[in-house]
């Protein structure tokens, strides 16, 4: 497995060994032991797999307080573009985003700590999206920002996007709360 750090302080790009043959394929998606010495030191407690259609985007969502959530991004199926926003206030990327495309081919994880909002667009025709959650949902902690908001200004690279309700109408990044310090 190689980790890569990004940008953005504690976002981690994960490559898993694959092992491939005329049958197919196998990699360890998680293993505690060697996430633990990568630095992601969180016990999981829920997974959730959600299939969307191409141009969908999801997001950006983030629980806080007691129930703050980092996730384990992955995709099983087809591809995604998964974007974290760092709405830690006083870290040095605050309001930054990072972006990376994640696919069944490229077998690429995400670690996305707490402290970041987290979304993701459908860049293939579906894609089925699977995330490890260190604490469950809370519908009464869950938080979203805009996924639009200017401010942020994040290209999805898809056109005529498929939004939920709710996601439509989530706060702007400057209205977002004080809930992740750095």
């Amino acid at each position: 497995m190689e980790v890569l750090k990004t940008e953005l302080p504690g976002l981690l790009l994960i490559k898993p060994k694959v092992f491939g043959d005329e049958r197919g394929y196998f990699f360890e998606s998680y293993s505690k032991e060697i996430y633990h010495k990568a630095g992601i030191d969180f016990c999981f407690v829920q997974d959730n797999i959600s299939k969307s259609k191409k141009n969908t985007i999801r997001g950006l969502h983030y629980q806080v307080g007691d129930k703050a959530q980092g996730k384990l991004c992955q995709v099983i199926f087809g591809k995604v573009l998964d974007v974290a926003v760092d709405i830690r206030f006083g870290s040095p990327t605050f309001g930054k985003y990072f972006a990376s495309e994640l696919s069944e081919e490229n077998k690429i994880q995400l670690w996305i700590p707490p402290g970041f909002a987290h979304g993701f667009s459908v860049l293939s025709d579906e894609a089925i999206f699977s995330y490890k959650c260190s604490e469950p949902y809370s519908r009464e902690f869950e938080r979203s920002v805009l996924y639009s908001d200017k401010q942020l200004n994040i290209d999805w690279k898809v056109d005529n996007p498929i939004v939920s309700e709710k996601d439509l109408k989530a706060k702007l990044f400057k209205e977002i709360d004080k809930d992740f310090i750095y």
